[in-house]
C-alpha cells in the first residue's frame, strides 16, 4: 500500500496546473472584448430605445397636426403651435405649411408638416443633443359636390315629366329608360359619367357633417315659429319637429343663417291674407326628416338650398328672379315638385323627381343657370367658399425621418 502511493505522488508531473493557467489566459484574452461587447451593446441599445421614442413622440405630433388640418384648420400659415407638445415627456414642436393657395383649388389642398423632437445626453462641455424630425407631405381632399349644381334635374332612379313642363337644362339619370318625359327637355339626358367624373349623390352623414357645424350652440326656436312675431331665423338647431305658420298680415320670413331641424319641416298653408315669404338669402334649411311646402300662401324668395334626408313636396310659390339660383334636394327620398311659377336652379332626388306645373293649365319652366357668384352655402370644394369644408381624406406623399446629434 505504501508502495502504491508512493508510485502515484511520483508520477504527479503539474498537468492540471498547466491547465488551469492555459485556461486563466485564454480567459483573460476573451474576457475583455467580451465585456466591451456588452457594454457597446447596451449602449446601441439605450441609443435605440431613446431614438424609437424620439419617433414614436415625433409621429404623434404629426398625427396630431393632420387632426388640426381635418378637424380645426388654422386660419392662418405657416401655424406654430403656440405651446409645444408633451408627448411621453418629450417636448414637440410642430409647423403646418400651406402649399396651395385655397382660392386656385377645387377640392384638394397639400400641406407640409414638420414634427421636431430635441433631447439632450451628457452634461458638460460632452453634452449630446439629439433630435429626430419627420418631415411629411399631405393631399388633403375636402368635400365637393359642385357637380350636382350642373344640372337641372338630378335622380338616381326616376324622373317625371309632366305636361306644360318646359326643362331648360341639362338632366343626369343613370338609366335613360326610366325617364318618363311628357313634357319638353332642352338639353342632354347625361348617365353615370360626366366630363370624365362619376356623378354621386351626397349621404347624410356628409351634408349633417357640413351642416352641424354651423349651428353648433345655436338656439332651438321651439316646435312653432309664427312669422307674425318672428321676422329672421338663423342659425337655429331644432331638437325635433318644426312647423312655420303666420298669422297675421302678409309678412317675410328672413333666413340670416343655417336652419338645422333634426325632425320634419313643416310650413302651414295660411291663406292668401296671411300669406308668407320665405327668403333664402343664401342660406340652407337642412332637415334630418321631410319637408312640406303647401300649394297656399306660401312663397320663396332669393337665393339658396332647400335639404331633406327625407321627402320634399315641394309646392310654394316661386318670387321669379333671372339670378336666383335655389336647389332641392332629397337626399333618400323622393321630390314632389310643383310650383307656382317658373323656377331657377336645380332638383335633385335620390329615389324619383315628379316635376308638374302647380296649375296643371299653365305652362311651366325649370331654368337652370350657372350658379357661380351666387355664393350658395353649399359644399362645392375650397375655391369658392370663406371657410374650408369636411374633409373626406387624407393621402401621405411623403415621410421623412430626419435624425440629428449635435455636441
Amino acid at each position: 500500500m505504501e508502495t502504491m502511493m508512493k508510485r502515484l505522488v511520483r508520477e504527479e508531473r503539474g498537468n492540471v496546473l498547466i491547465l488551469v493557467l492555459v485556461l486563466l489566459v485564454v480567459g483573460g484574452l476573451v474576457l475583455t472584448p467580451l465585456l466591451g461587447l456588452m457594454s457597446t451593446g447596451l449602449t446601441s441599445g439605450q441609443v435605440y430605445e431613446q431614438h424609437t421614442h424620439r419617433l414614436y413622440a415625433a409621429d404623434a405630433g404629426v398625427e396630431e397636426a393632420i387632426w388640426r388640418i381635418r378637424y380645426d384648420p388654422p386660419e392662418s400659415y405657416p401655424y406654430h403651435y403656440p405651446e409645444p407638445l408633451v408627448v411621453d415627456n418629450k417636448t414637440v414642436d410642430v409647423t403646418i405649411f400651406s402649399l396651395d393657395d385655397p382660392a386656385t383649388c377645387e377640392d384638394e389642398l397639400r400641406y407640409r408638416i414638420l414634427s421636431t423632437v430635441i433631447t439632450g445626453d451628457g452634461g458638460g462641455t460632452a453634452a449630446v443633443v439629439n433630435s429626430t424630425t419627420i418631415d411629411a407631405y399631405l393631399a388633403v381632399t375636402y368635400m365637393n359636390f359642385s357637380s350636382l349644381l350642373d344640372y337641372a334635374i338630378v335622380s338616381d332612379s326616376s324622373i317625371e315629366i309632366q305636361p306644360n313642363v318646359y326643362v331648360d337644362g341639362d338632366v343626369w339619370l343613370p338609366d335613360e329608360q326610366e325617364l318618363d318625359n311628357k313634357g319638353t327637355v332642352n338639353g342632354t339626358i347625361d348617365d353615370f359619367v360626366h366630363d370624365g367624373v362619376t356623378l354621386t349623390l351626397p349621404t347624410s352623414e356628409q351634408l349633417s357633417a357640413y351642416y352641424s357645424r354651423y349651428v353648433e350652440g345655436a338656439p332651438d326656436p321651439g316646435p312653432s315659429i309664427d312669422v307674425q312675431y318672428t321676422k329672421a331665423i338663423g342659425p337655429c338647431d331644432r331638437k325635433g319637429d318644426l312647423a312655420v305658420d303666420n298669422t297675421g298680415a302678409p309678412d317675410t320670413l328672413f333666413l340670416e343663417a343655417t336652419v338645422y331641424v333634426r325632425g320634419n319641416l313643416q310650413f302651414k298653408q295660411p291663406g292668401a291674407s296671411k300669406n308668407y315669404t320665405i327668403d333664402l338669402n343664401g342660406q340652407t334649411i337642412f332637415v334630418e326628416g321631410s319637408i312640406e311646402f303647401p300649394a297656399q300662401g306660401v312663397s320663396i324668395s332669393g337665393s339658396g338650398c332647400i335639404i331633406a334626408v327625407g321627402h320634399i313636396l315641394f309646392q310654394p310659390g316661386i318670387i321669379s328672379n333671372p339670378d336666383y339660383f335655389v336647389l332641392v334636394m332629397s337626399i333618400e327620398g323622393t321630390v314632389t315638385f310643383q310650383p307656382s311659377g317658373d323656377f331657377t336652379g336645380c332638383v335633385v332626388g335620390d329615389f324619383e323627381v315628379e316635376v308638374q306645373p302647380g296649375d296643371p293649365t299653365a305652362d311651366f319652366t325649370l331654368q337652370w343657370i350657372s350658379p357661380e357668384g351666387q355664393e350658395l352655402d353649399f359644399p362645392m370644394g375650397v375655391g369658392d367658399v370663406n371657410e374650408l369644408p369636411p374633409t373626406t381624406g387624407v393621402s401621405v406623399e411623403s415621410w421623412e425621418i430626419n435624425p440629428e446629434s449635435t455636441r
